[in-house]
């Protein structure tokens, strides 16, 4: 098979949580486990950084990579879900895998596919482990998919383990109530290893304290630590202020989501802790690395402006605190009217998000091309039942255009709902 093949085969015949939901979430790590045994363990050849929590993960790991490369650290990178190409999952340094990797190793291990009948995640994990291993990083940063106990990643042994923060999101497979979440997401942390918690929040620290208690682990709360004193964004980027050990020092991001002022404080203090490992990480390495951290490891779907005048926002935000971010950050903003072309997919609590909502809003209601998206139609039914109306469209591109048609140049639109919805933005013709 050649490349396009592979993904084809990869896309089309593996179960696949993006496409499939709940239907392809493995409940145990035996397929993994199976998997790196025939490929030799290849995750105990290198140092692992092992990234969970609700919110925040993606960004937290890709600054964590992006300072550790600038540190002169060879980087793997490992993230979920990728939005244009397949190969932005794993990186090193910033550089997506080689297609030829790809085709070989599928190619190579596709008896034991056919008779271990791992998912498209279990296969995807593996195959950045085997990569990782053969480039011979120095350390690998690995973003949890989904939960923490049974996923995928989760059979590392990672330096040092961080936990971003709790919230609701994919219920049906983690639980009905923060305290069962809290509790899948403890599952990554390890023996005699090391854990940050991005934030104290009530009815989660006594989990993660009692887990770590009992697996010996050192424990710290980036909030007991660090405070942000001060912040304000353009388009360029943000800029944080943050006390830490009673000095103020300010941080230039090229991120801009307000939600980036929670995960700069889990980030300086997962730094701290490596340092006290030994890993050798200066604050001007911190600072170089945080003004491009879009450009080091590729970043994108986060507060993301493709166009100006009116500015186009992408936001992957796709669940109730991301929601509730996403309109804190509006806050700050000058701009005219606000156009929300609005994507979701059926296994999200919907309803929570919607009641969010501004009302005041011009609505553009579409849906991703996957089988778990959520009916444009019926997202637009269940929205005017909390007075948000708009119209609904096939694709997401059809409702930008349409938007853009609409919009003063002084207005804001934004695509969230949904990363698969973000994923199929056309950015090359708006």
């Amino acid at each position: 098979m050649n490349y396009q093949q592979t993904i084809a085969y990869l896309f089309s015949q593996l179960p696949m949580f993006s496409r499939m939901g709940s239907a392809a979430y493995k409940n145990d790590l035996t397929n993994i486990i199976k998997l790196c045994a025939v490929l030799n363990n290849p995750q105990q050849h290198f140092k692992t950084i092992h990234v969970g929590g609700t919110n925040g993960k993606g960004s937290v790991s890709h600054m964590l990579a992006a300072i550790l490369q600038t540190a002169g650290y060879k980087t793997g990178l490992y993230t979920s879900p990728h939005l244009y190409d397949f190969r932005e999952r794993i990186r090193i340094n910033g550089m997506m895998v080689d297609e030829q990797f790809v085709t070989e190793f599928v190619e190579n291990i596709r008896p034991h596919i056919e008779e271990i009948q791992p998912s498209f995640f279990e296969i995807t994990v593996a195959m950045a482990f085997q990569y990782f291993a053969k480039e011979k990083v120095d350390v690998a940063v690995i973003e949890v998919g989904l939960g923490g106990r049974l996923d995928s990643t989760n059979i590392i042994h990672p330096d040092l383990s961080v936990i971003t923060n709790i919230g609701m999101d994919h219920e049906n497979l983690l639980g009905d109530r923060l305290e069962k979440i809290a509790k899948e997401k403890a599952g990554i942390i390890k023996q005699n290893t090391a854990v940050v918690i991005g934030e104290r929040q009530s009815f989660a620290e006594l989990i993660f304290m009692d887990t770590a208690k009992k697996l010996n682990a050192d424990i710290v709360f980036a909030t007991d630590h660090f405070k942000v004193v001060a912040a304000s964004w353009n388009h360029e980027g943000s800029e944080i202020k943050v006390e830490g050990n009673h000095v103020i020092q300010s941080y230039q991001l090229d991120l801009q989501g307000i939600y980036q002022q929670k995960n700069l404080v889990t980030v300086l203090q997962t730094i701290a802790a490596l340092t006290q490992k030994g890993y050798r990480i200066s604050d001007q390495h911190v600072k170089h690395a945080l003004k491009k951290v879009m450009k080091c490891t590729g970043l994108g779907g986060r507060w993301e402006q493709i166009h100006a005048s009116p500015d186009v926002i992408l936001e992957v935000a796709h669940n109730k605190d991301g929601i509730q971010q996403l309109l804190n950050h509006l806050q700050h903003l000058q701009f005219s009217r606000l156009h929300l072309i609005l994507g979701m997919v059926k296994d999200k609590d919907v309803n929570e998000m919607l009641a969010l909502l501004p009302p005041d809003a011009n609505y553009y209601f579409t849906a991703a091309a996957i089988p778990r998206a959520l009916d444009a139609n019926e997202l637009k039914q269940k929205a005017a039942g909390y007075q948000l109306m708009g119209d609904d469209y096939e694709n997401v591109n059809i409702a930008l255009k349409k938007a853009m048609d609409s919009a003063a140049a002084e207005d804001l639109i934004i695509v969230c709902g949904s990363i698969f919805l973000v994923a199929e933005v056309n950015r090359v013709n708006i």
